[in-house]
């Protein structure tokens, strides 16, 4: 995937942190000392490590507070809409240092949602910045497509637009397409923990990007088709074609790939309908009431992990 903004690990060495667990929030699973590293110029996002991470994760940690505001502004353009303040924590997510562990919260508002836990990846805080992207953009969902295939698919791919596809290894189009394709257009799976449908919402978003319909057109329009709302609905909204002709129109498609399905862009659609706004996303302005969010989101997964890894 082509880059929208390709986060540069910082050379200067991190500022010195503080205890701060009595004013930390409540975290979905961490149970741990929350270290504070401080928080982004807007006062959007606060940052935790928990420090038996050392170097490497007060790394990660400082890295994530230097690019938050960044990552705020360009999920803000991507919706439309401008999100309320978030805490992270970064820890071994999983037992893991390498951002295999994924990233979780609890809800999809910035409400019920807004205390992120992401694994540490020494050494590449790109995955970092990546994993806090998929939990704020399900923020940004606002009680909508929470948990459903829909959700996840668009998710994934607001974290591979702000990072470089630095989730590469989290790929589930491939999956998909080895499983016999099966039409997650016509129907939303309940789940986002299922390859297979996230797999196909990964490949049917690249096909649609690929005809220059950018993220900042695709993500209001999912939220607003909302947890019923299908990929053949999103189709004939943005192309006013039927959405009938939504699931044979991307076989076909298919069918044309030279290559088949290898990634999750086999349309090449980020190269094609980057989001132009994204490139010179400007700060946002200081932290802004937290929306009112439309639902409360129910009591389903919202852990990000790659395929085949399941939640300990």
């Amino acid at each position: 995937m082509s880059p929208s903004h390709r986060i540069k690990a910082t050379k200067k060495k991190p500022a010195d942190i503080s205890r701060d667990s009595a004013g930390a929030p409540t975290w979905p699973s961490y149970k741990g000392t929350s270290q504070l590293v401080g928080t982004s110029p807007s006062g959007r996002v606060t940052v935790y490590v928990d420090p038996t991470l050392g170097q490497s994760g007060l790394q990660n940690a400082q890295d994530l507070l230097n690019d938050a505001d960044r990552v705020v502004a360009a999920n803000d353009t991507i919706f439309g809409t401008t999100g309320g303040p978030v805490s992270v924590i970064v820890f071994a997510l999983g037992n893991a240092t390498d951002g295999t562990g994924g990233a979780d919260h609890m809800g999809c508002d910035y409400t019920t949602g807004a205390a992120i836990e992401i694994d540490a990846s020494f050494g590449n805080s790109a995955r970092v910045s990546a994993l806090f992207e998929a939990e704020l953009s399900e923020c940004s969902m606002n009680g909508n497509l929470c948990g459903q295939s829909t959700g996840e698919a668009l998710s994934r791919w607001c974290a591979a637009g702000i990072s470089n596809n630095a989730l590469s290894d989290f790929a589930t189009a491939p999956q998909w397409a080895q499983d016999g394709m099966p039409d997650y257009v016509n129907k939303t799976d309940p789940t986002d923990q299922n390859a297979d449908s996230t797999g196909c919402g990964m490949a049917f978003l690249s096909w649609l990007m690929s005809q220059s319909y950018s993220l900042d057109k695709i993500a209001p329009e999912m939220v607003a088709l909302g947890d019923a709302g299908t990929l053949a609905q999103l189709y004939a909204n943005l192309t006013s074609d039927a959405a009938a002709n939504a699931w044979p129109k991307f076989q076909n498609a298919i069918k044309a790939l030279p290559n088949g399905v290898t990634n999750d862009d086999p349309f090449g659609g980020a190269q094609l309908a980057q989001t132009a706004s994204l490139r010179g996303a400007k700060m946002p302005a200081p932290a802004a009431k937290a929306p009112t969010p439309t639902a409360i989101c129910p009591p389903k997964s919202k852990r990000l992990l790659p395929p085949n890894r399941k939640t300990a």
